[in-house]
């Protein structure tokens, strides 16, 4: 007879844009045991925040994370942050000093960087692009860090998913435009959460011991039908 595994859960309270509370969360879960598995799903959508917010908690909020979560991950342990396909969709389009300044500013000067007070970036959809293109670049960054530890990090990128969430924002001004994509991709249908837990679960295992410091996209083909010209094919 099979039994049901049983976990010990212990719930924590934090502000992913405040630098104290993450590493007050970080201590208390090294405190609990060694850490093997760090998961940073916090963020907000265009749909849901303004511009402001949306950099405080994905960028500002992954910054914090990598920092001090990357001193207690344990040797053999591994790391994830959730990006976005919108990440995918900046890159090559920002000037290289501007990725790298991304890349490597000090967490406490972040939020400082010019590239951030540009009017185009007011927009909340513009600064969750530029959030979620930070996180791929800090995520590749940090992995030296962590490997340093012996551990290993990466991003996931998601495509449009049904979650809470990804319906708000189909059903918000760019809903037009992201059902446009889901139709044009080669898999013709919207994400489910599970799809990202099982890339999430593989890029935690050990089956993906030689892969660090990257992104993985799982948008369903979404950025290979935009890239190609078939959207706009389509839409003519």
């Amino acid at each position: 007879m099979s039994r049901t595994p049983c976990f010990e859960v212990v719930t924590h309270r934090v502000d992913v844009s405040n630098a104290e509370s993450v590493a007050e969360v970080a201590r208390a879960a090294d405190a609990l045991g060694r850490v093997k598995s760090v998961v940073h799903t916090a963020g907000l959508s265009p749909a849901q925040a303004s511009a402001d917010a949306i950099l405080h908690v994905d960028l500002l909020g992954v910054a914090h994370t990598l920092d001090e979560f990357g001193k207690v991950i344990a040797k053999g342990g591994a790391g994830i942050v959730i990006a976005s396909m919108a990440g995918t969709f900046m890159a090559g389009k920002l000037p290289p000093e501007v990725e790298l300044a991304l890349e490597r500013t000090p967490t406490e000067e972040l939020l400082d960087l010019p590239i951030l007070k540009a009017p185009q970036f007011q927009d909340p959809g513009a600064a969750y692009s530029l959030a979620k293109r930070a996180n791929q670049l800090r995520v590749q960054a940090a992995s030296l860090a962590w490997g340093h530890r012996g551990a290993r990090l990466n991003s996931i990128s998601p495509g449009i998913i049904s979650t809470a969430m990804g319906r708000e924002e189909l059903e918000g001004e760019s809903g037009g435009a992201m059902r446009a994509m889901v139709a044009a991709s080669s898999i013709g249908r919207t994400g489910t959460s599970s799809e990202i837990t099982a890339a999430a679960a593989f890029l935690l295992g050990a089956e993906s011991s030689f892969v660090t410091g990257t992104d993985l996209l799982v948008d369903g083909g979404v950025v290979a039908a935009v890239r190609s010209g078939v959207l706009k094919a389509g839409r003519e």
